[in-house]
């Protein structure tokens, strides 16, 4: 034990390159599982490196006129939804050639088959992932008032969609209702609520949802948090445990200063690493 914690120290004092010098050993793409460490409460932790660039990719990414997409923020399941015809049942496409991420095409269709037993059936996706030409010509056509610069919209993510209804307009739809009060069992977020423009810097928008995942999104409905105030929120608690849907996870947040950090995992758990597009990542475990 006493070498692994040595490990550790050293690590986090002299930086990655001088430990993988002294054990002659080069690190492969992405983290690494260092050094297993035990706390004194006998709690055993793998520490972690981590490169600055993670702190730009997941599902907790705030992008907005301040904070662009990088490119390694785009998802890498982009898929078209016209060629997977089996994640679109349930609804209709207002563009063929709607892209979108294939772990968010899957949990949208899981929702409406759902919001189906509900007697609510009526959805349409009007938009999903936009890469930077698109958003571009968006962004030229409709202005600054109607549409975000190129890598400043959430679209260029993959991870949003807006979504509309059949019937009538989302803020009157028994669509738009139904995904209000249900959307977060299933990963999503109302982006922009009608009550927080002045936190979003944007207006009241029913359409656009936004996937955060589990359980992300039940802890923002529970307090009212947008996605600006959930982050900080996250770092004011630096670590806390909450159960949701009978499952306990650990969240934590960790700083991300230069080229690299080292941050400790929950041993032998299922876990999940998302930047937050500013300053620091943030890992989600299973207990």
């Amino acid at each position: 034990m006493k070498k692994r914690v040595f490990c550790a120290v050293l690590a986090a004092l002299l930086g990655w390159e001088a430990l993988q010098q002294m054990n002659g050993t080069r690190a492969p793409a992405g983290g690494l599982q260092m050094v297993q460490i035990i706390s004194g409460e006998g709690k055993q932790s793998d520490l972690t490196a981590v490169s600055a660039n993670r702190v730009h990719k997941g599902n907790l990414l705030l992008v907005n006129k301040d904070y662009p997409v990088y490119p390694d923020g785009v998802t890498s399941d982009i898929i078209s939804l016209e060629e997977l015809r089996e994640l679109t049942t349930g609804y209709a496409l207002l563009d063929n050639g709607t892209r979108l991420s294939k772990t968010v095409a899957l949990q949208f269709s899981r929702m409406v088959e759902a919001a189906a037993g509900d007697g609510v059936s009526q959805f349409l996706i009007s938009s999903g992932y936009r890469d930077t030409d698109k958003q571009k010509q968006l962004y030229e056509e409709k202005g600054a008032d109607y549409a975000l610069p190129p890598g400043h919209s959430e679209h260029n993510l993959g991870l949003s969609l807006d979504i509309g209804s059949s019937q009538m307009e989302m803020s009157r739809a028994p669509e738009g209702q139904w995904l209000e009060a249900n959307a977060w069992d299933y990963g999503f977020i109302l982006r922009y609520p009608k009550d927080k423009s002045d936190i979003t810097g944007i207006q009241y928008e029913p359409w656009h949802f936004r996937y955060v995942g589990l359980p992300h999104s039940i802890i923002m409905r529970d307090k009212h948090f947008t996605l600006e105030e959930y982050l900080t929120f996250l770092k004011e608690q630096q670590s806390f445990t909450v159960k949701v849907k009978g499952t306990l996870y650990q969240i934590s947040y960790h700083s991300v200063d230069g080229s690299s950090a080292f941050i400790p995992i929950p041993a032998g758990q299922q876990y999940d690493i998302s930047g937050n597009n500013m300053d620091g990542v943030i890992v989600t475990s299973q207990l």
